[in-house]
């Protein structure tokens, strides 16, 4: 049966089923990560955030300390730059880049043999004051991020680690999980930069 709600009701009947359901399964959440898991799930019908989502010590006081610090975004699609409250994040001093369509990144990226977003994220590494990665695409954006912590070049103040796919993608976010980098991870396949989006918008909520 259709259920009629109106549209300014929407978004919190949304809440209430994943709620519900979330109550069935027997799911209890950690009530810190819980608006994060659930705009996760909000955005993509995807219970399995529930289980798959990972935290590092205290990330979501640590990511809304830095949000509310002024810290910089840096998303690796556009997509995600896009899906950002960037008018809740400027109330803050925040901005959000994406440096994916950068002629100068395009063209380093090319002579170097390089994806695009590796490039892009050691271009963010020289922004001024701590930055937020939120990586929903691409798991060289995570590798890059990873390689430049290691060898003591740049470490980042908090990566969303959500990339989508098949190729390095599991690997690459565990290679965050088992840093000290303060992280939101999510095991597996699934991520996207809708999620990405929603995890940074959730922290921006919460505030």
């Amino acid at each position: 049966m259709i259920e009629y709600v109106k549209p300014a009701e929407i978004e919190k009947r949304s809440f209430e089923i994943i709620e519900g359901e979330l109550f069935d399964n027997g799911i209890v959440l950690d009530e810190t990560n819980a608006p994060v898991i659930k705009r996760c799930i909000h955005t993509s019908a995807d219970f399995d955030y529930a289980k798959t989502l990972v935290f590092s010590e205290g990330a979501v006081a640590v990511a809304r300390d830095l949000i509310k610090k002024g810290a910089k975004i840096v998303t690796d699609t556009n997509m995600a730059l896009s899906g950002i409250n960037k008018k809740r994040l400027a109330e803050y001093g925040g901005e959000v880049f994406c440096f994916m369509a950068d002629e100068e990144v395009a063209k380093e990226a090319k002579e170097r043999e390089m994806t695009r977003a590796a490039v892009s994220m050691e271009k963010a590494s020289r922004i001024k004051g701590p930055v937020i990665f939120a990586i929903g695409n691409a798991p060289t954006a995570l590798i890059k991020l990873h390689e430049m912590y290691e060898n003591g070049i740049y470490k980042p103040a908090f990566i969303i680690g959500v990339p989508v796919g098949f190729v390095n993608v599991v690997a690459a976010k565990e290679l965050i999980i088992d840093s000290d980098i303060d992280f939101i991870v999510n095991r597996g396949r699934k991520g996207g930069s809708n999620i990405a989006a929603a995890i940074v918008n959730a922290l921006l909520y919460g505030i």
